[in-house]
């Protein structure tokens, strides 16, 4: 595949012959993640069964030094998010996002998945509890199963960022700010302030970290290849 076709149906491409030598992996994630089921063909969407080889690829590429994710996303299915999230976060190699638009929803996971997050100045994530349409049987076990959802979510968003469990979950359920729900909205900078975000930035800054990142991994292996630690 091509590099146009790759950005064209996986939307990643290798950022290769920068000025410090580093071979980046970018990769986007925009519109709807899609799941186990089709979006419509009028929606845009990032697709589970893309990214999850992608990302396999690129732990298994010892020429790929570092990944840049960038998300302009209003969330989507919650089970191929979290999966890719958890991917994204298990990475051996640097990471960076920066959320560009929105990270809604699953988005939040997805953004606070690389080791290091930026978000734009007029970004926006907003943090609400998991929802669901249609009838349910067995009530009170499909709300079960949802709260154990929410409770993953909310798990790996305060094990992979600085907010709190208590604090998240207040957002989450805020009934003031949501027209017809409860959430929270938080622009680029309460994002940041609330510690879900590392950092207010965009392209030029994620670009600069994660650069920085890498030459401190290659000074680590020289470091264990001559014995110092």
């Amino acid at each position: 595949m091509n590099q146009n076709e790759e950005i064209k149906e996986t939307g990643t491409v290798r950022l290769e012959g920068t000025n410090r030598n580093h071979n980046i992996q970018l990769i986007t994630i925009i519109g709807e993640i899609e799941g186990h089921e089709t979006s419509s063909s009028n929606t845009k969407a990032t697709k589970y069964e893309h990214l999850i080889p992608k990302l396999a690829e690129v732990e298994d590429n010892d020429e790929i030094q570092g990944v840049l994710i960038i998300l302009n996303t209003l969330g989507g299915d919650v089970e191929a998010g979290l999966s890719i999230a958890e991917m994204i976060a298990t990475l051996s190699k640097p990471t960076v996002s920066l959320v560009l638009g929105g990270s809604h929803s699953i988005g939040g996971p997805l953004a606070v998945s690389a080791d290091y997050s930026f978000i734009v100045p007029s970004g926006t994530m907003i943090i609400h509890p998991v929802r669901s349409s249609g009838m349910f049987i067995g009530v009170i076990q499909s709300f079960k199963n949802m709260e154990r959802t929410q409770d993953r979510i909310v798990d790996f968003i305060v094990n992979h960022s600085k907010i709190s469990k208590a604090r998240l979950e207040e957002l989450m359920l805020d009934p003031a700010q949501l027209v017809k729900d409860v959430g929270t909205l938080l622009e680029g900078e309460e994002a940041v302030k609330e510690g879900i975000i590392d950092e207010v930035g965009g392209i030029s800054q994620a670009l600069k970290k994660l650069h920085e990142m890498i030459d401190g991994e290659e000074i680590t292996e020289i470091y264990n290849d001559i014995g110092i630690k």
